[in-house]
């Protein structure tokens, strides 16, 4: 990792890298919004030097939120994490059409297999619904730990999370960005995994109308619609998890420590939630309420628990983002 010397602004260090990529501190100002302040700054004087800042600093900036987003999707370990994503419901798939294949079923609702994997056989529409209940417990929310937890930590250990604060960019904006794009993450796992079992769904098993569970036949297309709705609840469930993520991330310089962490508490809170005699406590605990999206193949639907569920994500991300913003603001950056 090189750079050049720093220009007499400081902001100008080109040749930084984030791992690999070619970075450019003076043109990732400019995206963010900030270089544009300092030119306006220097033209009005000082007398103007906190107004134009103001003017100049927005919370939110859409070229520092794209940086982010560049970065994430573009690592070797993202790319890999949803290519196994991608591959759950294909291997799925294909067991089951390989086990039905000489006219026998699976799963015979005794309980056996992945919740809907019995109804596979009669619409491959319920592929999706299989393979997103397969990989919530553990998969989808291990990829979502693995980069939440590297989002800040990463940064400090490759040693380009001060180069990053250099830049007039903020730390609240910076920490924004980054729990925003750790969400996009979540919905792009979670669509990964229903786009891979639809289209494997529709190759290998016959598509039509779709009976609900409560017995209710709807079309194709209605079921489509569900299953959409289903991906976005599954998506929103991940984000307890990532605001968790996010503030062990702060915690440390090691993006291993972090991401060891964070799966490390994603796998003793799946235990605790499966223990009687603490079931007191599994109403607060994140993964709780996550396969409460099974309501949504109702006719009515029921809400109760996928509301508990979205309520229940919703404090988490209160509590552990602002806790997150508390520590990062108030950190010793070094690396």
């Amino acid at each position: 990792m090189s750079r050049t010397e720093a220009s007499p602004d400081g902001r100008s260090y080109d040749g930084e890298s984030r791992e690999g990529q070619s970075y450019d501190a003076k043109s990732y100002d400019q995206e963010a919004g900030a270089g544009a302040g300092t030119v306006a700054v220097a033209e009005a004087g000082p007398g103007a030097a906190p107004r134009a800042a103001r003017k100049s600093s927005p919370l939110w900036t859409l070229g520092l939120f794209r940086s982010e987003l560049l970065v994430t999707f573009r690592r070797w370990r993202t790319l890999a994490l949803l290519a196994v994503l991608a591959a759950v419901p294909v291997l799925v798939g294909i067991a089951v059409k390989v086990e039905t294949s000489d006219g026998g079923s699976v799963g015979d609702g005794g309980g056996e297999g992945p919740a809907f994997i019995s109804q596979i056989t009669n619409n491959g529409l319920f592929l999706v619904f299989t393979s997103l209940a397969a990989t919530l417990p553990f998969f989808l929310p291990m990829t979502v730990g693995v980069v939440a937890g590297d989002a800040v930590a990463g940064e400090a250990g490759a040693g380009t999370l001060r180069y990053l604060l250099v830049a007039p960019a903020g730390r609240t904006r910076l920490l924004l960005a980054k729990l925003t794009t750790v969400v996009v993450f979540c919905l792009a796992a979670t669509m990964t995994v229903a786009v891979s079992a639809l289209v494997t769904g529709a190759l290998l098993f016959p598509t039509g109308e779709v009976t609900l569970l409560s017995g209710t036949t709807v079309s194709f297309g209605h079921g489509l619609l569900r299953a959409l709705a289903i991906a976005a609840v599954v998506a929103l469930s991940l984000l307890g998890l990532a605001a968790l993520g996010l503030f062990i991330s702060t915690l440390t310089n090691s993006g291993i420590a972090a991401m060891a962490a964070t799966v490390g508490l994603l796998i003793a809170v799946q235990i605790v939630n499966t223990i009687p005699q603490l079931d007191e406590f599994h109403p607060f605990l994140f993964p709780n309420y996550w396969l409460s999206f099974a309501d949504l193949l109702r006719d009515p639907v029921y809400w109760d628990d996928i509301l508990k569920n979205l309520g229940l994500q919703a404090l988490y991300v209160a509590v552990f983002g602002s806790a997150a913003w508390a520590r990062f603001n108030n950190r010793d950056v070094t690396a």
